[in-house]
């Protein structure tokens, strides 16, 4: 991982005050902020570019044996990945770019695939509180924000087995990105649906915060979404729920239906015309989309 280089004139692109909008983060403030004795966060790093943060902290979980708790966060990045290998790019320091190694050795690992959705909870809980953003979960692992009258994505997570006892969860959310940098119209951002600020520290001091609480309820629960409180609050906020919807799965099949709950594994059940309730699992999916 290079560092960016800061040192050209204040016009130049390579420069970290070119966009006085958008100011760097503060990894001193930041480690200030969540690295505390008995807390879950204990290393807090921030780089000014790198290819993936979750590629970055995947091998470093490997290399170093690093403890759970580590948060790698970048001001950029040059090949950001979504499910499926997906890529999506966004201008420097416009949005929240992090992953965190966790180790959850207390749950089965049956249990594990809730954590993309435990994620996406405690993102749109920090995010509310801290921006006053209404923030709408579609299942399996985008973040959606209201621009206008239009539900757009602004955000999405991605998680990655680190070896036989560790997960690597990461986070994009765009912050400050304006309408003339959408990669796509149906994209978003805090800022497009009336955030009450865009800083980026508080705002991921906010989302880790509230990671840290679920992630607690949920390890003490040993891995409950039921008794952790995790699935009735993932359900209340997941806008994919009583929408009907194409699950589009491998091998050109599909299969349509109205979404009506998440069950005990994290898979959203759809109720077919023929009547059957059908789970289908985030591992399945290729897309989602409305019918």
């Amino acid at each position: 991982m290079t560092p960016r280089d800061s040192s050209g004139p204040a016009g130049s692109p390579n420069n970290r005050w070119s966009d006085l909008d958008r100011p760097p983060l503060s990894a001193a403030a930041l480690r200030r902020g969540l690295v505390r004795a008995g807390g879950l966060w204990r290393q807090v790093d921030v780089v000014q570019r790198t290819g993936s943060t979750n590629s970055d902290l995947v091998a470093r979980a490997a290399e170093e044996g690093l403890a759970e708790g580590v948060v790698l966060v970048a001001e950029e990045q040059s090949a950001a990945r979504g499910r499926l290998d997906r890529q999506w790019t966004a201008p420097a320091r416009s949005g929240l770019f992090f992953s965190v190694l966790l180790r959850p050795a207390e749950v089965p690992v049956a249990r594990w695939g809730w954590l993309p959705l435990l994620t996406g909870v405690a993102v749109a809980t920090g995010l509310s509180r801290v921006a006053g953003v209404d923030t709408a979960l579609k299942w399996p692992n985008d973040l959606l924000v209201t621009v206008g009258d239009e539900e757009r994505k602004a955000g999405g997570i991605l998680a990655e087995r680190a070896g036989d006892d560790g997960v690597v969860i990461g986070v994009g959310v765009n912050v400050s990105l304006r309408a003339d940098e959408l990669p796509v119209p149906r994209a978003g951002s805090l800022a497009l649906a009336g955030a009450a600020g865009t800083d980026r520290d508080p705002l991921l001091r906010g989302v880790l915060r509230s990671l840290e609480d679920w992630y607690g309820r949920w390890r003490a629960a040993e891995g409950d979404p039921a008794v952790s409180g995790l699935q009735e609050t993932y359900a209340a906020g997941c806008a994919t729920l009583g929408r009907t919807v194409r699950a589009e799965l491998p091998g050109d099949r599909s299969l349509v239906g109205e979404a009506v709950a998440v069950d005990g594994d994290g898979r959203l059940v759809l109720a077919t015309e023929a009547g059957v309730q059908e789970p289908v699992g985030a591992g399945d999916i290729v897309h989602l989309r409305p019918a």
